[in-house]
């Protein structure tokens, strides 16, 4: 791993450009796990009442009630949205780019990159914000901050949310009907903005940022010519066509791009690209460390 990290440090000192990808590997080093010590912290009570064993599948839980539902989510919310990251991975990434022309390019909904000191206006979250409602029918195209109001989910619940944590007699696991949210428009109950299916709503600032986005890799012809770094973090196969299929054929088509990919268990790379490539089967965060 030695000569991939030293050749990395020299194409990140080269880079004229480095576009990030970023998706739910690189949250997970930087310590937003959904299993184990983390979700017995603050969902062991909602384990022994209703079974599940991991936040993602408590999410899609068949509540009873709505007042249920969201005394899940508004803890869930909470904690991997308005909670830190345990880690400093991002921060250790932004060291790293600073200085560049970058852009972050992210499936990610949990806002770690701004809360770490991202430029807003570099970043575009393709899939959501665990930090925006919106209505469960999209009866219209706009989204709500719901910090104020995850709170008070939160506190109702009899929890403290500088820990949010709920052993198994912990809080309560519902919350009042009055914090229940509903749509201001067709009074429908409000869902998370996360992209599941064909009601979630891209709002203005989503469409501002997808064409930010648009206009940087236009602007420096990175599907072409321009010194480049694609710089793939933790990307699965759930989307490849978002992230990590563009990278790859931006890469192939530019004879000055460099395609780096940082993911344990899943750094691999097309051969056509082979020879461009810099693949680490490897922590993120222990890699970003090492070519700090």
């Amino acid at each position: 791993m030695g000569q991939k990290i030293l050749k990395l440090k020299e194409v990140i000192a080269q880079a004229d450009t480095i576009v990030i990808g970023a998706g739910s590997g690189l949250s997970t080093s930087a310590g937003f796990t959904y299993t184990g010590e983390r979700f017995d912290k603050h969902f062991a009570d909602f384990r022994a009442r209703y079974g599940f064993t991991d936040m993602y599948s408590g999410g899609f839980y068949p509540y009873k009630t709505l007042e249920e539902n969201w005394a899940f989510w508004s803890r869930y919310i909470w904690i991997n949205r308005y909670m830190d990251a345990p880690k400093t991975v991002y921060s250790d990434l932004l060291n790293l780019v600073r200085d560049k022309d970058y852009f972050v390019l992210t499936t990610n909904v949990d806002h770690c990159f701004q809360k770490a000191g991202f430029d807003k206006k570099r970043l575009f979250y393709t899939q959501g914000d665990y930090g925006l409602f919106q209505c469960s029918q999209a009866c219209h195209q706009k989204t709500y901050d719901n910090q104020e109001q995850v709170q008070k989910m939160v506190e109702s619940q009899g929890l403290n949310p500088s820990r949010a944590e709920a052993g198994l007699s912990g809080g309560k696991m519902s919350i009042p009907t009055e914090l229940v949210p509903h749509c201001p428009v067709c009074g429908k109950p409000m869902s998370m903005n996360l992209r599941a299916d064909d009601t979630f709503v891209q709002d203005k600032g989503w469409y501002k940022a997808a064409e930010r986005y648009e206009n940087f890799i236009r602007t420096r012809k990175l599907d072409s010519d321009g010194k480049v770094l694609f710089l793939e973090l933790g990307v699965g196969g759930n989307t490849p066509g978002i992230i990590k299929y563009p990278f790859w054929q931006m890469t192939a088509r530019n004879p000055n791009a460099t395609y780096a990919c940082i993911n344990f268990g899943e750094a691999v790379v097309p051969r056509e690209i082979a020879d461009k490539s810099i693949c680490v089967n490897a922590d993120i965060g222990e890699v970003l460390k090492l070519v700090q």
